[in-house]
């Protein structure tokens, strides 16, 4: 299921510098949706997040941090931190280790990204 994430939960992100073990490590595959809502590419790939699913090895998360009270300090957190000021913005994780990350992807790259 494709999950939003919780103030508590980018906050704590802002303050450790990643997303806590429990989501990266909450499945053997994980993806986590760093966006803002008015971004087409993201409405284009948010289907693909949601069809995952039925993959059963994979868990995804997402924020619209544009639609929340903590904007300026995750966007700067994601672009500082992170390094990325671009948007979607990606994380793969497998086994709680981050592998990749990425922006925008045509659905045949994400999948393989993703399903290995």
């Amino acid at each position: 299921m494709l999950k939003k994430l919780t103030e508590a939960e980018c906050r704590a992100a802002i303050a450790l510098g990643d997303f806590s073990a429990d989501i990266v490590g909450a499945a053997p595959t994980v993806v986590l949706a760093l966006t803002q809502s008015w971004c087409p590419q993201w409405t284009r790939m948010r289907p693909w997040l949601e069809e995952l699913d039925t993959e059963g090895d994979v868990a995804a998360w997402f924020v619209e941090y544009d639609r929340e009270p903590f904007f300026d300090d995750f966007r700067k957190f994601k672009e500082g931190v992170y390094g990325n000021g671009e948007v979607p913005y990606f994380r793969y994780y497998r086994e709680g280790r981050l592998v990749k990350e990425s922006n925008y992807l045509d659905r045949g790259s994400f999948r393989r990204i993703v399903l290995g």
